[in-house]
Formats: structure tokens, sequence, C-alpha cells
């Protein structure tokens, strides 16, 4: 029996903000429920994160019953359905993939073109407006939320202690962004990871996942450094891009719990 357990389970509902720690998440087919589905974008729908807004660490969400609450230091939260309704007529691009989104109104947008002193608007994606798997590690034409390009993104408690062991000043999980984080495997054992389950839930490996600089963001603070993307980029580097964590598909719908156990598959 494996010893490998979930150790914490997170949803981003706006992605680049501040994310939510739940006990039980639900695999949908653009990734967990509530994750990655609201996206603030420019006004020629050019997707925005910390890389633009490092201030976008410090905008809190959470979920209270079918509302989605956000709170951006200095001003009043700011309560919006979980799921808003309306035409998927906005079309948004992160890093060059489009996909179709629906409007959020323009109290949401003036929120935060306030917060960041810049217009933008915020837009929602709905379950069947996903955007495609680079088909280069897609299994079977799987869809995305508005994450970077992959589902979900697995981190081990192992490698982090590892980074940190080579860092001046250590760094929480919270700078890596997981949706799931997971404890009693060794470091960088998920690097030869293939295929596994996890509750009612199968997982495949993708590929590492390829580090920026938003880990250099302090999530607590807003302020950047420089570690610990330079730090990774002495032994976790290769074609000039660093690697932490690793992409993850799943294959149809279920429920991953903390405290699950990782087993592994053929």
């Amino acid at each position: 029996m494996s010893n490998i357990i979930v150790r914490g389970l997170f949803v981003y509902p706006i992605k680049g903000a501040r994310g939510i720690e739940v006990t039980t998440a639900r695999a949908m087919p653009l990734g967990f429920e509530h994750d990655r589905r609201f996206l603030l974008t420019d006004l020629r729908g050019n997707f925005i994160t910390q890389r633009q807004f490092a201030s976008l660490a410090l905008v809190k969400t959470a979920i209270v019953n079918d509302k989605l609450i956000v709170h951006a230091p200095n001003q009043e939260p700011l309560e919006l359905p979980i799921a808003p309704e309306g035409p998927p007529d906005r079309q948004v691009h992160v890093f060059g993939r489009k996909s179709n989104a629906v409007f959020v109104g323009r109290t949401a947008a003036e929120y935060f073109s306030t917060y960041f002193g810049s217009a933008c608007e915020l837009v929602f994606m709905p379950e069947n407006q996903g955007g495609d798997v680079d088909p280069d590690f897609a299994k079977n034409g799987e869809k995305v939320s508005f994450a970077d390009g992959f589902p979900y993104l697995l981190v081990t408690e192992a490698s982090l202690s590892d980074l940190n062991a080579r860092l001046i000043d250590g760094v929480p999980m919270d700078r890596f962004r997981p949706n799931i984080v997971v404890h009693g495997a060794p470091p960088w054992a998920e690097d030869s990871w293939t295929n596994f389950s996890i509750g009612s839930v199968v997982f495949h490996s993708a590929k590492p996942c390829a580090r920026c600089q938003v880990i250099t963001i302090d999530q607590a603070t807003g302020v950047q450094g420089k570690d610990p993307l330079a730090t990774l980029a002495t032994f976790r580097s290769r074609s000039n891009k660093v690697y932490f964590g690793w992409n993850l598909l799943a294959e149809g719908e279920g429920l991953v719990r903390t405290g699950d156990r990782m087993t592994m598959l053929p």
C-alpha cells in the first residue's frame, strides 16, 4: 500500500489571485471545480496575472454558498455569482490559447481597474468553453480552464524541503500555487511517476511544470525577489527552462480528499 498521501488541496477561482485551501475537490473536465474559472484581462482580451501586477497576490477569494467573495486591499469586498451567466462573447488569450468567456460586468471591471490603476475586465469560463491542452501532451483531447496549460499541478512536500535546504530563506508552498500537495514521497520522486489514482480519480503525469518569475513573488506581501527561481535554475533546469512540480491530466470526474492515498498504476 502506498504511503504517499494528499496533504493539501487548493483551488484558485481567479487566475493569479490568492487561492483557497479545501479538504475535498471535485475533478471536472477543466480541472478542479472552481479552479481558475475567472480571469482578468486587458481591454483587448490578453490575460493578466501576477506577471503584470504582483499586487494580484494580495487579492483574497472565498466561496460562500453560490457566491464568490473577492477582497482587494483597501477596497470593500466584491460579491459575484460563482457561475456568472451570459453569452460567451469575449475572446480571451492565455499564452496564445484562445477561449471564449462571459463578461462578468462593469462593477467587477471597475473594481479591479481601480485596484490596479489600469483598465481591465473580469471574465468567466463556463464548463463547456475550455481551451485545448497542448496536443503534444494531451491523451484524449483534454480541455483546460484559464490555467497556464494543464488542468492540474502536483507538488511534493519533500521536493520543497530539498529546495528550501538550498535557500538562505526558505519559501512556503504557496509560491508554487499547486492544486495537489502530497506527503510521503522522497524528493523529486514525482519525476518518475506516470499514472496513479487518488480517491476515485485517475491522473496521468503530462510534463514537468516550467516556472516563471511568479514564484519569486512573496504571496503574503506582493514583493518580488530573485529566489527561489535563481536557485532552482542551478539544479532543475533543462533547455533554458526551470522546473518544479508536475502538470497532470485526469480521467473523467470524481472526488479527491485530503488524507487520500496515492496508488501507482501501470
